[in-house]
């Protein structure tokens, strides 16, 4: 994919605030130390959420598997969600918002377009992401006009951050890991708005939520989901998912934070963030 794009006018800047990938999670107050890495927002008032979790998770959890277990049953086959694999307990305290803001407020991020095949890239300080840019977007918005920052890391940047990172200790045979970290953001809106990366596939991979909860929607190679490649996950759960037959319908399973979601080559996928996510991907190319 096309990298480009350079720091933008503060003009510019501004015409990302409706385009910004958001989602409605219910504001409450809460303590520092509640445990969300102060992602959530805080107030007073409450607003419904935008997108429940599936009546069923279809994804079997695994807790302390093998690697053996791995490769016979799920490594080419299926995906599995990971459990109590690997201890991150020191890497989910430096993702909280203020520890990331403190550490790497300055540095530039860049922004990909939330569709299908992302060709626009915007690249703009991480504090103002953050602090500025985490609004609700129209749930009508196209996926080429939305934003979100997720991979395309500066990894000598980051580096000081993914040293503390545990990836599963599970291998396969002529790849190589590379991360891809991401915050997609929420918002106390009751429109509610979902951010998503809508279907694409690629090689295998495993994806940890840090804080929040991701939603996964997952077809095997041979049977192609139908989908606009520039619509939004949040549009084709909201207009094409309900007209689906049973035998139509993907796997799917929320991800909760300090899980860890494994996908096996050319797996169909696509995702919706239930909370302000924070996450990682080990892809192995």
């Amino acid at each position: 994919m096309p990298r480009g794009g350079g720091l933008m006018a503060s003009g510019a800047r501004l015409q990302l605030l409706l385009a910004l990938w958001t989602l409605a999670a219910p504001a409450r107050p809460v303590a520092a130390d509640a445990g969300d890495g102060g992602w959530q927002r805080r107030g007073s008032g409450a607003a419904a959420a935008a997108v429940a979790e599936e009546e069923r998770c279809a994804v079997e959890r695994r807790a302390d598997l093998s690697y053996s277990e791995f490769v016979q049953h799920y490594a080419f086959s299926r995906p599995v969600i990971l459990q109590r694999l690997t201890d991150n307990s020191r890497f989910r305290a430096l993702c909280s918002r203020e520890k990331l803001l403190a550490s790497f407020g300055d540095s530039v991020v860049r922004l990909s377009t939330a569709n299908t095949y992302s060709y626009r890239k915007v690249d703009l300080p991480f504090q103002e992401y953050v602090e500025h840019l985490l609004h609700p977007q129209d749930p009508t918005s196209l996926g080429n006009d939305t934003l979100y920052f997720f991979g395309d890391n500066n990894f000598s940047e980051w580096a000081s951050l993914f040293q503390h990172y545990s990836p599963p200790p599970f291998s396969l045979l002529g790849t190589t890991a590379a991360y891809s970290f991401g915050v997609a953001a929420t918002a106390g809106n009751s429109t509610g708005a979902g951010s998503g990366v809508p279907f694409h596939w690629h090689g295998p991979g495993f994806s940890e939520v840090v804080y929040g909860r991701k939603r996964w929607f997952l077809y095997p190679p041979e049977k192609t989901p139908e989908f606009h490649p520039n619509k939004t996950t949040l549009a084709w759960l909201q207009d094409v998912y309900p007209a689906l037959a049973p035998s139509e319908r993907p796997l799917e399973c929320t991800v909760q934070a300090g899980e860890v979601l494994y996908f096996p080559d050319r797996w169909w996928h696509a995702t919706l963030n239930l909370d302000t996510s924070v996450f990682i991907s080990t892809f192995l190319s």
